[in-house]
């Protein structure tokens, strides 16, 4: 099998970006972004449609994924139409796939201008005990929080088993645009908004860390969430879907599930 998600070296602009990453998410830091965020949300700064935020794609190039250096509008439809065609009676998953790193636009000096490490990678909690299952775990012991009285134990700021919904991820595009979909009034399941959340928490759907912090309905989410990352992780190859042809097709899905087609971006 091909290999993918080979994090085994310490140098270049993969490691580079976690490094920063690690270094920087702090709980302090995290708050204050999502903070920001919402507060742009309420006021509609920025707006545009999905097209135009797929299209935007084409000038993102993820410095923290080692497995492929094309632009992630390719990425997108290779993951949406993995979806359909393995999950065709659940039409919202396909524009899940399509739909999940728009926040990606986030790095774009039209939009917010985020650092690499401020809008990708694997995501994980702060406000508690890192996992070692993170990626360059290594690389914590930069972060101010590493050592923290409170942050650098088991549960943290948080209760047993309190749930995903109530866990503060470090940020980045996943919990960027789980934010904006909540704040646009589409109508794509919950479980499709949760996985666009969760979708690059790594440690926990491939390595089962931080399962103390699950509630029991987190068990059925992490099942959705399993299934969608072999779609979005196994389908990273150099072969471009044809874009336009498909365009008609995903154009049904967005006026299905987007009654208001003109997303506040912040």
């Amino acid at each position: 099998m091909e290999s993918f998600r080979d994090y085994s070296s310490k140098e270049g602009r993969v490691a580079n970006t976690y490094k920063m990453n690690h270094r920087f998410q702090t709980v302090e830091y995290v708050t204050e972004k999502l903070a920001s965020l919402k507060n742009r949300l309420r006021t509609g700064r920025k707006t545009m449609n999905i097209w135009e935020a797929i299209d935007s794609l084409e000038k993102c190039i993820d410095d923290s994924d080692p497995d492929t250096d094309q632009t992630q509008i390719y990425h997108a439809f290779q993951t949406a139409e993995a979806l359909r065609a393995k999950y065709p009676k659940k039409e919202w998953l396909p524009l899940v796939g399509l739909i999940h790193d728009l926040g990606k636009v986030m790095m774009l000096p039209e939009y917010d201008n985020e650092p690499q490490w401020s809008a990708v990678g694997d995501t994980y909690p702060v406000g508690c005990e890192y996992s070692e299952s993170v990626v360059h775990y290594d690389f914590f012991q930069y972060n101010p929080d590493f050592n923290h009285e409170l942050y650098s134990t088991k549960f943290g700021v948080y209760l047993p088993h309190c749930g995903l919904k109530n866990v503060k991820f470090s940020y980045g595009h996943d919990e960027f645009m789980y934010l904006v979909l909540k704040n646009s009034g589409c109508t794509i399941p919950q479980v499709g908004l949760d996985i666009i959340r969760l979708h690059s928490f790594y440690a926990w759907h491939s390595h089962d860390a931080y399962d103390h912090l699950m509630e029991a309905s987190d068990v059925e989410l992490k099942k959705w969430v399993k299934k969608f990352n072999k779609c979005d992780l196994y389908t990273k190859h150099e072969e471009n879907p044809d874009v336009e042809s498909l365009k008609p097709y995903y154009q049904g899905l967005i006026d299905k599930y987007f009654p208001n087609q003109n997303l506040v971006w912040g």
